[in-house]
């Protein structure tokens, strides 16, 4: 039995795991390397490389050690939603885009992250179009993907 174990653990090194391969890594961390936990103090920065944790196969960088003790203490309450994609773009089309780090919603104690460039901010087009609707498709659109990538 260790051995069998042991060669599932051997195997399985190095191999994404599920959530990883929904998870938005660009610069190779979550939310670019944004400090999760200070998007719930209302000031969202960058983490530091000293304080680096990873949970589920997704590394996470954050701004203090104080911010990095809060997550390891309630990870689901920091990851943001739809694996850190633009919840809008997750609503309306079910696709992945990428995000503006500085563009975020924290609603019913949930993180959002929108994509914000060349003009097009969708956390505007989220706000102006109806949120909670909004919401409930992405959340569904959201679990078609996971099932089916």
């Amino acid at each position: 039995m260790k051995k069998i174990i042991l060669l599932l653990t051997i195997l399985g090194m190095g191999l994404p795991s599920m959530a990883q391969e929904h998870v938005n890594l660009k610069n190779n961390y979550a939310a670019q390397g944004y400090d999760v936990v200070s998007y719930f103090n209302d000031n969202p920065e960058k983490g530091d490389k000293k304080f680096t944790h990873t949970y589920e196969g997704v590394s996470y960088r954050f701004a203090s050690e104080a911010n990095l003790m809060a997550f390891t203490s309630n990870p689901t309450k920091y990851i943001p939603q739809y694996g850190g994609y633009c919840a809008y773009a997750i609503a309306k089309k079910g696709e992945k885009v990428g995000v503006n780090p500085k563009t975020y919603l924290i609603s019913n104690d949930k993180l959002y992250l929108f994509y914000n460039s060349w003009g097009v901010n969708t956390l505007d087009k989220w706000n102006e179009e109806g949120a909670d609707d909004l919401r409930k498709e992405a959340d569904s659109r959201w679990e078609e993907i996971v099932k089916t990538q």
